[in-house]
């Protein structure tokens, strides 16, 4: 009931005007840059942060080195900190006035930036308990066998993490899909350029289209359910087998 009212009353208010005025939300010029944008950069973060974010697994899993456990609390501050206090640190650090002197703000490199920020630890949280179940004695046998290092973890290594590099892959995807709070400061809002679909609904509820912002949020919604009953799928089907 907590889950479901609320996705039933955005999926009847987006039809307040019919099927032809929720056509005309969804495939407004504005609203199709925003959905696009949001994609194209929630596809390229998921594939930068499964790498990632794997190799942080399996460094923290497998490495000893000082200053591990700071390491691995860190990771976890994106889970706690408050996204648009994300949003603040990220536009003082690559804005106008970045100490780095890098300033990325207003660009779609920002946005990018900041959705790599918040969804990190999602693929770093799904590999690292499989990591650490790992039987290493596979590992061992094959190394004895002669096989290389690289070899060892495309043949054992990899397909035991891919399920979990998978999964959290895709929960990293559904959060950039409608990630607000860090993004909305850094990004500056520009329709066409960096304006990301939650961006937009927020623009449009500020313009009294609640109507066209729930018809954007049923696309994100739909995008979102249909990722997430794919990986179910896999998982089971992976089960099966």
């Amino acid at each position: 009931m907590i889950v479901l009212l609320p996705l039933a009353a955005v999926v009847a208010r987006s039809t307040d005007g019919g099927l032809d005025g929720f056509w005309r939300a969804v495939s407004s010029r504005e609203a199709v840059a925003a959905l696009r944008l949001t994609l194209i950069v929630s596809v390229a973060v998921v594939a930068i942060n499964a790498v990632m974010g794997t190799l942080i697994a399996w460094v923290l899993v497998r490495d000893e080195f000082p200053g591990k456990r700071v390491v691995s609390a860190v990771i976890d501050l994106p889970f706690a900190l408050p996204t648009i206090v994300a949003g603040v640190t990220l536009l003082a650090l690559y804005g106008p006035k970045s100490p780095l002197g890098v300033n990325i703000a207003f660009t779609r490199v920002g946005v990018a930036l900041a959705l790599l920020f918040v969804t990190l630890p999602f693929v770093v949280r799904a590999v690292q308990p499989v990591l650490l179940a790992l039987d290493r004695e596979m590992e061992e046998a094959a190394s004895s066998l002669g096989a290389s290092p690289l070899t060892t973890f495309r043949r054992i290594v990899l397909p035991n993490l891919r399920p979990a590099i998978v999964a959290g892959a895709s929960l990293a995807f559904a959060r950039a899909l409608g990630e607000f709070g860090s993004v909305v400061l850094i990004s500056g809002n520009v329709p066409f350029k960096t304006e990301v679909a939650a961006v937009f609904i927020y623009a449009q509820i500020g313009n009294d289209n609640v109507t066209g912002a729930a018809a954007v949020s049923v696309v994100l919604l739909a995008l979102s359910l249909l990722l997430l009953a794919s990986v179910s799928r896999l998982g089971k089907r992976r089960h099966d087998e």
